[in-house]
């Protein structure tokens, strides 16, 4: 009796741990993808499953973002103009984008396989492709 009572509490225990984390506030509205007046809005997204499951460290217009992960994206409100967004130290991956105001963009992000360090590759994608990786991955808060 106490081996399944033991043996129920650790399957139990196992299957809690396997819960998903509820969603950031964040994550809800900025998966309706609405433009923002007067700014560019763009969403980095990677996808799950990716290439590597490697953490991506990743910089916009020279400043530190934050770290990437499969299934995760970030929603940046810029400034229009022109923006490059890069992988950071031994990550040499680029994309500039010319930006409008009012106007939304998508790019991926998607890892080399069979690298041990980062490897981004970045690529402009279309709306409806950008909607299906959204349905898959959560925000990464802005700070």
């Amino acid at each position: 009796m106490c081996k399944l009572i033991w043996q129920s509490t650790l399957i139990a225990l196992l299957l809690a741990g396997c819960a998903p984390l509820p969603p950031h506030p964040q994550d809800a509205q900025a998966k309706r993808l609405e433009p923002v007046p007067g700014k560019s809005v763009i969403y980095l997204l990677r996808d799950r499953p990716d290439f590597s499951a490697v953490a991506a460290p990743v910089m916009l217009d020279d400043n530190f973002m934050g770290t990437t992960y499969e299934g995760t994206y970030f929603r940046w409100e810029v400034a229009p103009g022109n923006h490059r967004i890069a992988g950071f130290a031994s990550d040499s991956a680029v994309i500039d984008l010319t930006t409008q105001p009012g106007q939304v963009y998508f790019v991926q992000q998607r890892m080399s396989p069979w690298s041990i360090s980062p490897r981004s590759n970045f690529y402009n994608v279309r709306e409806q492709d950008a909607r299906e990786v959204l349905t898959r991955s959560q925000i990464i808060p802005s700070p």
